[in-house]
């Protein structure tokens, strides 16, 4: 794992203006128990103020984590190994073509989990719309999103009527057992709500860990296997499928460092309200 550290334009050293650590993408991409082992170090550092906030850039091998809310039934059908870590929400899939980005930041405490949540979301909703592509919040799921079709607008699946549809009766409806056309990769084709960027932290003496991940142009097959996030009525989507080209890391890479500086340094966050 060869880093590589870039601090913002002007910035002092030991300032603390946020820092990027590039910690390896493509053919130098960090396997994910490697990278939980920096986190795990950067956090210590930050904590005892031997380092600016720290931001660490990377792109990860194939691999399911889940964080502690992930129930059995969500995971892969095969045995497919599972990453189990720290960080709140569900399970998941890191791999090729997605950006992730994990923010090692010292908060105010009580720390406000929601608002540190909030403003990765805003970073990642602000590099979405320079791309051209709008996306928004979901009100009770974290992460962005771009929004489907009104229901009654959407195509029939398999050619039957919506009325039909056994998503709409079953709360517990597998995609993975009920056909390609269910999957969570075809959202878009179906019009769905779905998932372009998600978000899972952990908040550990008043130091952020994990973050975030940008679906750029992934094969979000991947999320066939595991119930992404344990949200069965949507689905996933990357920058590339849905503005209908090739959109690489590299690209994205430096307008999400822009966005996320831009935000991260220009508010003040406070403590949680008690």
């Amino acid at each position: 794992m060869t880093a590589v550290t870039t601090a913002s334009p002007g910035a002092a050293p030991g300032s603390s203006a946020l820092r990027y650590v590039h910690l390896g993408f493509g053919a130098d991409a960090v396997d994910y128990e490697e990278a939980w082992q920096e986190q795990r170090r950067v956090h210590a550092a930050r904590f005892a103020d031997e380092i600016p906030d720290t931001c660490l850039l990377l792109e990860h091998p194939p691999v399911y984590t889940a964080g502690r809310r992930t129930a059995d039934n969500e995971r892969p059908l095969d045995g497919t190994p599972v990453v189990d870590v720290d960080r709140g929400g569900k399970i998941t899939w890191h791999g090729p073509g997605q950006l992730v980005g994990y923010p090692i930041l010292k908060l105010p405490r009580p720390v406000d989990v929601i608002a540190h949540v909030r403003r990765l979301e805003e970073a990642l909703l602000r590099t979405c719309a320079e791309f051209g592509l709008e996306t928004t919040r979901v009100e009770g799921r974290s992460g962005v999103w771009v929004l489907g079709d009104p229901v009654e607008q959407r195509p029939a699946l398999g050619g039957l009527k919506l009325d039909f549809d056994p998503r709409l009766a079953d709360e517990e409806f597998d995609a993975r057992l009920n056909g390609p056309e269910y999957a969570p990769s075809n959202a878009g084709q179906r019009r769905e709500d779905r998932k372009l960027a998600a978000i899972g932290v952990r908040i550990a003496k008043g130091v952020t860990m994990h973050g975030f991940s940008l679906n750029c142009d992934p094969d979000n097959t991947w999320f066939d296997r595991i119930v992404p996030c344990g949200i069965r009525d949507a689905g996933v989507t990357s920058l590339s499928e849905e503005l209908g080209r090739d959109v690489p890391i590299a690209e994205v890479l430096p307008v999400i460092e822009r966005h996320l500086r831009e935000v991260l340094e220009s508010s003040v966050p406070l403590p949680r309200a008690v």
